[in-house]
């Protein structure tokens, strides 16, 4: 009997003993293809050897030292790194241990950024529906997934959404992608006409929209009309790459591919790839330069971050994603498992459709792809792939609630930079077996 409480409490779990490269072995001898990389999180695969021995190295120089009383070079040398290859105007470089504590102090940056420049007036956040931004009590805040607000709603801050961009179930057929940005430009407009511009701290958006949506991608042209609306009303733009960033999308930041840069931006993830917790917030000069001027500090903190054994994880990361050229090859398998997952699925019954960027790319689940009809929730659609395709030694990353939280069913895919071309082959067939075999009774 496990002391553990696992996330699911009546599930029994392998356990992983051994991982190298792109496959997890459990006790039992089995191996799994990490086709998803955890949660889009092993970019490296595992046991990567230089990873490892940065790491080795650092704990024999030193593990840990508060940063109440010291920075550290690692630290240092990670932060001149991330801020060379930052979008524009981005400065530095605030330390956390994961995703939602990047969120949560991002949030913070920004209302403490209001009130250092004289405009306390501003308490409200805007975000998009069917967001994911952590699991926190302000990251879920400000997060749309329904299904993941609803127990916890009376501890949650009021936050304000508007609709995200979902090609597949948001465009109308009248419309051109360029038009449907549009539109959810104006409806972010509207918004903050209805809350009153001078109450909104800022907008948050994924850039690629990852766990609950499934790798939406936004249409030509929305960020920019987006971070134009930012900057006309005076609102910061919180991008949020924990998941589809750092070279995920095919570019370090998938902002890039946008061509536009935010006011923060959260990254985790692809930072450390598994080695060691780590994230980060990339501030703008112009934040960094309001707390330099005002109280001279950034009122937050926790007892981990700017950890030296992270920092040292996610340097030889970034280090050795730069030296063997890995966005190209996460560019140029991107494209081959585009090419395979249409193959495979582009005339399946029951795939409505297939999108992504990159090595972060879904495909949707439909009961009917003429009405794009959802499967009854009541089927599991989603655990029931999973465990088919665990079955197959195959690790993929579905979730349910794809359209409002409650109905639709997707799978992400997001293997490490250096997968192959064969081994996506590999994925992409055990994965078509793996949803076959289990719509066998409900399809």
């Amino acid at each position: 009997m496990t002391r553990i409480l696992h996330r699911s409490i009546a599930q029994d779990y392998p356990t992983a003993v051994s991982g190298k490269g792109v496959t997890i072995r459990d006790a039992e001898g089995r191996d799994y293809i990490d086709a998803s990389g955890g949660a889009a999180v092993s970019c490296l695969g595992h046991s990567h050897p230089d990873v490892l021995a940065a790491m080795h190295t650092q704990l024999d120089q030193l593990a840990y030292a508060h940063t109440s009383f010291f920075t550290t070079r690692v630290a240092e040398e990670l932060g001149e790194a991330l801020i060379a290859d930052a979008p524009a105007g981005m400065g530095h470089v605030y330390y956390v241990s994961g995703g939602s504590e990047a969120v949560e102090a991002a949030l913070k940056m920004a209302r403490q950024y209001c009130v250092e420049t004289g405009q306390p007036q501003r308490t409200k956040f805007i975000a998009r529906r069917q967001s994911y931004h952590g699991n926190t009590l302000g990251a879920l805040a400000v997060g749309g997934n329904e299904w993941r607000r609803k127990q916890f709603a009376p501890l949650l801050i009021e936050t304000h959404h508007v609709s995200a961009p979902f090609d597949y179930r948001g465009r109308r057929a009248d419309e051109t992608p360029e038009h449907y940005g549009e539109r959810l430009a104006r409806e972010l407009e509207a918004e903050i006409e209805r809350l009153g511009p001078d109450s909104v701290i800022g907008f948050i958006a994924e850039t690629v929209g990852g766990a609950t949506a499934g790798c939406i991608t936004a249409p030509p042209g929305y960020f920019r009309r987006v971070r134009e609306i930012c900057d006309r009303h005076g609102i910061l733009l919180i991008l949020d790459e924990v998941m589809c960033g750092m070279g995920r999308t095919g570019t370090l930041h998938a902002c890039e591919q946008e061509g536009i840069a935010p006011d923060l931006m959260t990254i985790a993830k692809g930072l450390g790839g598994g080695f060691a917790p780590i994230g980060a917030v990339l501030v703008a000069d112009r934040v960094f330069d309001a707390f330099r001027s005002g109280s001279g500090m950034f009122q937050h903190g926790h007892t981990y971050l700017g950890h030296p054994l992270a920092c040292a994880a996610a340097l030889a990361v970034q280090t050795v994603i730069r030296r063997d050229n890995l966005l190209d090859n996460v560019k140029a398998q991107g494209v081959h498992l585009a090419r395979r997952l249409g193959e495979r699925f582009g005339n399946h019954h029951h795939v409505g459709d297939i999108r992504g960027r990159g090595l972060f790319q879904a495909i949707e689940l439909v009961a009917d792809r003429g009405t794009k009809e959802t499967f009854d929730p009541k089927h599991k659609l989603n655990a029931r792939i999973k465990r088919e395709a665990m079955a197959r030694g195959l690790m993929v990353y579905p979730m349910g609630g794809t359209v409002d939280g409650v109905h639709g069913d997707h799978v992400l895919i997001a293997p490490p930079f250096i997968v192959d071309h064969s081994t996506i082959d590999v994925i992409v067939e055990r994965l078509a077996e793996a949803v076959d075999a289990s719509l066998q009774d409900i399809a």
